[in-house]
């Protein structure tokens, strides 16, 4: 069939079989569905919708478009945590060694950032030789001998995905829900995972502002990824303020070895780690009770086992075999550090996240363009929350930073992006909702 009739079919709110699907997306590969066509595909989908088993053959599909991993021969439960994005969102850099030290393989293949968000891999790049390109030969090896890896994307892992979103992103077509399910989804079921937990974030700082359509895009990954051969469950976290005390690259990675080292951990950064722990441990059967999952990751973060599978898959990737010892030494450091002041005395009553995030873009730690070199180094610690009260001795955080012209964007930026208040707001909880 042909590219403009399988447009049409789907233009004209006709429902697409998986045959037309696979030759759609085979084609996109192959030369033969062109740029424009794919545009024109998106958009039909976007005005349109998909059905369930539509999204599910899309899915496949793309999944099928490149190299799908295999993991014979490992003898543990296959797992991932996948996030929407968020502002201070460092929660894989934790949880795949602490998933690891509870006896499951954890092959995490993570993202960088994408508009205001930050990204895993960028993070991970901040830690000297540290291989987020590692081929597959090497990534099975850390996976198998240590228990977790996290690297990048690589290049013929769902490429049909990296084509399609690339088209997405300049013809308007990105907030679809079938096409982002299909978009998550076809690049984990190609790394060959038996359970998935989505970490769905809600709120300012998040792609996904509105409750409900959180919870409907969640809804939609948990079908397709469970009707595609992969166990999946969702839980749906707060991202009305920064996740954690840091938000930037290097201090983010900072918090990460600190958490595991049973130190300055943040509540609210600890709870949404410690939710999507208990769900995958229940999910697997590693544990039959929420008391016992929740006892079996706190065991092994104050026996320091996950703080070791952490220091294992640094060194095995190629980072320092004395990381987690000297991270303050190896970690890149900005020239300067400075407090940042409220205009007036009073409770953070809200925060706009999104704000934030774009902030750190002017410091240089996120992209304007693809194509961008990070400043590693610069970004903000200490960041204080929603209820937190603040004056002209406790700031609303340190700025990291390397010239005064970035300081001065980024202090007006993050002052404005704080409402302050006479009164201390209801602290919510942020874990919104398990799926």
């Amino acid at each position: 069939m042909l590219p403009q009739e399988i447009i049409h079919l789907k233009r004209d709110k006709g429902i697409l079989s998986a045959e037309q699907i696979h030759e759609f997306i085979t084609g996109i590969g192959a030369g033969s569905v062109d740029d424009v066509q794919v545009a024109a595909m998106t958009m039909a989908i976007f005005l349109n919708g998909l059905n369930k088993r539509e999204t599910i053959d899309l899915t496949i599909a793309m999944r099928n478009s490149g190299d799908v991993l295999h993991w014979d021969g490992f003898d543990k439960p296959i797992v991932d945590k996948h996030s929407s994005g968020g502002v201070g969102d460092k929660v894989s850099l934790m949880l795949a060694p602490i998933l690891a030290s509870c006896d499951v393989y954890v092959p995490m293949i993570a993202g960088r950032g994408l508009g205001h968000t930050g990204g895993t891999i960028d993070k991970l790049e901040a830690i000297p030789n540290y291989n987020t390109a590692a081929d597959n030969s090497l990534f099975r090896k850390t996976v198998k001998e240590v228990g977790c890896a996290i690297i990048g994307q690589t290049g013929n892992l769902a490429p049909a995905d990296k084509k399609i979103y690339a088209i997405r992103d300049v013809c308007g077509t990105v907030e679809s829900v079938p096409l982002i399910t299909a978009s998550i989804l076809s690049k984990k079921l190609a790394a060959g995972l038996q359970y998935l937990v989505m970490d769905l974030k809600c709120g300012n700082g998040a792609f996904m502002k509105n409750f409900e359509d959180a919870k409907t895009l969640a809804q939609s990954i948990i079908d397709v990824a469970n009707g595609a051969g992969t166990q999946t469950r969702a839980v749906l976290t707060d991202m009305n303020q920064v996740l954690g005390a840091t938000a930037g690259n290097a201090v983010e990675v900072k918090e990460a070895v600190e958490y595991l080292q049973g130190k300055n951990i943040n509540p609210r950064l600890d709870e949404v780690t410690r939710a999507l722990c208990v769900e995958m441990l229940l999910m697997c059967h590693r544990c039959e009770t929420v008391a016992e999952a929740d006892k079996m990751f706190s065991d092994v973060l104050s026996s320091g086992r996950a703080l070791e599978k952490f220091a294992q898959m640094v060194a095995a990737l190629g980072g320092p075999t004395d990381f987690v010892e000297k991270y303050e030494q190896y970690l890149p450091h900005a020239a300067h550090i400075k407090p940042i002041y409220a205009a007036q005395s009073g409770y953070i009553t809200a925060m706009d996240a999104r704000a934030v995030g774009l902030s750190i873009i002017e410091l240089g730690g996120g992209r304007s363009t693809p194509a961008q070199k990070l400043d590693l180094a610069t970004g903000y610690t200490e960041f204080a929350q929603v209820g937190d009260y603040v004056d002209n001795t406790k700031p609303l955080a340190f700025i990291h930073y390397q010239t005064e012209e970035q300081f001065e964007r980024a202090a007006k930026s993050l002052i404005n992006a704080v409402t302050i208040g006479e009164k201390q707001p209801e602290q919510l909880n942020p874990v919104l909702l398990k799926m």
